[in-house]
């Protein structure tokens, strides 16, 4: 079976495809379909954008369409940047300008207050637009500065505290097994298994 995942983003799709190793799935993504125009995200929650991306990306490629849509929740901000996350800084910004305005925010906050949440919300979307959503979640707090290679977006400041290491400072299996999107993606896997039979 074939699954388009609705990202151009290749730490995400590198993130997926490493998820689904094992099934008898075909992977691809929107690289692969370049002609397709990009779907505006204009939802208020992460669960009206995927499904957006995963109708349109079925609809436009005729295949099974997996998209997602998460962000970081810090509870010092009232929840922001939620659905913001990744244009947090402005629509051009990149991961740096992102981290630097949410650190800037979080100037004043004790550590101790420093509460956050990566939440994930997938959405699986089949080309006759039947559709089924699975979420997770992740508990972590937010760092001081910056820590850590690994990882994109805010993972360099989400620390995991059982580990006492960033998210970008764990072994990329390692968050493949405790991160929102792992946990969003093992429900969707089980489903796929029950459907299909695979692995």
């Amino acid at each position: 079976m074939k699954i388009v995942v609705a990202t151009k983003n290749k730490g995400k799709l590198r993130e997926l495809r490493a998820l689904l190793e094992g099934t008898d799935l075909e992977v691809s993504s929107l690289a692969d379909y370049p002609a397709m125009a990009e779907v505006v995200e204009d939802g208020t929650t992460f669960f009206e954008n995927a499904l957006k991306k995963a109708k349109a990306v079925a609809a436009f490629t005729g295949e099974t369409a997996v998209a997602d849509d998460s962000g970081l929740e810090v509870a010092a901000l009232g929840g922001r940047p939620g659905i913001h996350s990744a244009r947090y800084a402005g629509e051009k910004a990149g991961d740096r300008e992102n981290v630097t305005k949410l650190l800037n925010e979080l100037e004043e906050v004790p550590p101790a207050r420093r509460d956050a949440a990566f939440r994930c919300v997938l959405v699986l979307c089949r080309p006759d637009g039947a559709f089924e959503a699975f979420e997770g979640s992740w508990e972590g707090k937010i760092t001081m500065i910056p820590r850590g290679e690994n990882g994109f977006g805010y993972d360099p400041v989400f620390l995991v505290p059982e580990y006492g290491k960033t998210a970008a400072e764990i072994p990329p299996e390692l968050k493949n097994r405790l991160s929102h999107r792992a946990k969003a993606l093992q429900k969707l896997k089980k489903k796929l298994a029950g459907d299909l039979e695979i692995g």
